[in-house]
């Protein structure tokens, strides 16, 4: 599945993207602008453009160095680094992102205030963010956004910021080597994915058909027009 985005950074005006971190790490590895290219299979006309264009916006990115007894070439400065760290920091977000499961359950708007709406689904109600003015609408949330708690263990939600919950039961457990997914049933036909550690999974003695709470945030539930 493509989740149809790339990672970019806008700097000025000017976009970094995919390319422009591939082209700096090409230029060190090479050690040159020149050898960079080739074993990119680019124009270099149009690199040295691109590379002049991005040192506009964000200051020099490669320092060259001209032939001598050392010979010469090119390798990234600190600020060329700490770009590229940032670029890799968010594609390991957006990956992250376009990997986890989401949630998603059909409701009913029952009362807004501000930027929360208060929701009504067959698992229950809860409060979500909502930008539309709609009635319609479908609750998101993502699987590892959802905390489970034993129920006469649970927290009031007086006493945590994690007060929408749904009353369910296991239905069925996946283990990965540190990482489990369980599966609760919080209605007939509403299930939901909550990805846990093992942990976890031992600690509250989780197994099939052992009744839980799965907790999560209204900042972190969206509700969208259905």
């Amino acid at each position: 599945m493509d989740a149809g985005f790339e990672a970019h950074l806008r700097i000025d005006g000017v976009t970094f993207d995919r390319a422009d971190a591939a082209l700096l790490r090409a230029i060190d590895e090479q050690g040159s602008l020149n050898a960079a290219v080739d074993a990119l299979g680019r124009s270099y006309s149009r690199s040295h453009a691109r590379l002049t264009d991005l040192e506009s916006a964000v200051g020099r990115l490669v320092e060259r160095r001209r032939g001598g007894s050392g010979g010469g070439g090119s390798r990234l400065t600190e600020d060329a680094r700490e770009l590229l760290a940032r670029f890799e920091r968010l594609e390991a977000v957006l990956d992250d992102s376009a990997r986890t499961e989401e949630v998603a359950i059909d409701g009913r708007v029952l009362d807004r205030e501000g930027e929360l709406a208060t929701v009504e689904t067959d698992a229950g109600t809860v409060r979500a963010l909502l930008a539309e003015d709609c009635e319609a609408v479908q609750v998101l949330f993502r699987a590892d956004a959802i905390t489970l708690h034993r129920p006469d263990t649970a927290p009031p939600a007086a006493d945590t910021s994690a007060r929408n919950r749904f009353h369910g039961t296991v239905a069925a457990i996946d283990y990965g080597e540190a990482i489990a997914h369980v599966t609760v049933e919080v209605a007939s036909d509403i299930r939901l994915r909550v990805t846990v550690t093992r942990t976890s999974v031992a600690n509250l003695e989780l197994s099939p058909g052992v009744a839980v709470v799965a907790a999560f945030k209204a900042a972190a539930t969206r509700a969208v027009p259905r």
